[in-house]
């Protein structure tokens, strides 16, 4: 990794060189929603682990949530187009979230250099196999999480997440629950797979139509709690 791809990413706020962070022990792992937990061989998010992401924005932000309420500091490569609002209403601390939306040729070394001194790094970018494998093996190293968002070879974990949203009636009102089924499967003590059903409640957004009217009952804006259903 270049010294000045380093030294260029210790200027983004929130991220800072690796012996400026206070780490938990390597061997104890992040805390993760207790909804998630079920599906997590080691009841959270084990530090240097692989832990693909499928399928839903919602599912990353929940991986997120519990840990930066906890302290601990995230980064996000590659999506340009990541909500940072929706982010916050999933309880993810903002202030402790680093993005480098379009990391171009710079992917391997920037991500590289996230996984020296940050707790749970996501990536939408999918490099070469090899470089995929080896961005795996700094994060068994570092003891951080690594989060790809996609497919990822020898991944530990993989999480599938089908977002459902709820309210909308013929074409007004307001989107008043969102379902998240997620399922896993991996390798070891995940090879038998789960898979948990979360309600997301409220949250009260209106489709920007001026001819819309929304329900009465609408829910107010607020934090979104998580409830898991048994399926």
């Amino acid at each position: 990794m270049s010294g000045s791809a380093t030294a260029s990413l210790t200027t983004l706020n929130g991220v800072s060189a690796a012996n400026e962070l206070t780490q938990a022990p390597v061997e104890k792992a992040l805390p993760v929603l207790d909804g998630l937990a079920g599906l997590l061989p080691w009841g959270g998010l084990r530090r240097g682990s692989t832990v693909v992401v499928r399928g839903s924005t919602t599912l990353l932000f929940a991986l997120l949530a519990a840990a930066t309420a906890e302290g601990s500091w995230a980064a996000v490569v590659g999506m340009p187009d990541l909500g940072l609002v929706a982010a916050d209403e999933l309880g993810v601390v903002v202030h402790r979230l680093a993005l480098v939306p379009a990391p171009g040729a710079e992917l391997v070394s920037v991500t590289a250099a996230l996984l020296d001194g940050v707790d749970l790094v996501a990536v939408a970018k999918q490099p070469r196999p090899a470089e995929a494998r080896r961005l795996s093996a700094r994060a068994r190293h570092r003891g951080s999480v690594l989060i790809p968002v996609g497919a990822w070879p020898g991944a530990d974990l993989e999480l599938n997440g089908v977002d459902r949203w709820s309210g909308l009636a013929d074409g007004h009102g307001f989107l008043r629950n969102r379902e998240l089924i997620v399922r896993s499967h991996g390798r070891g003590a995940a090879a038998r797979g789960n898979q948990v059903r979360l309600t997301f409640p409220g949250g009260a957004i209106s489709l920007p139509t001026p001819t819309l009217r929304p329900v009465p009952d609408a829910p107010a804006v607020g934090k979104p709690r998580l409830r898991q259903v048994v399926s």
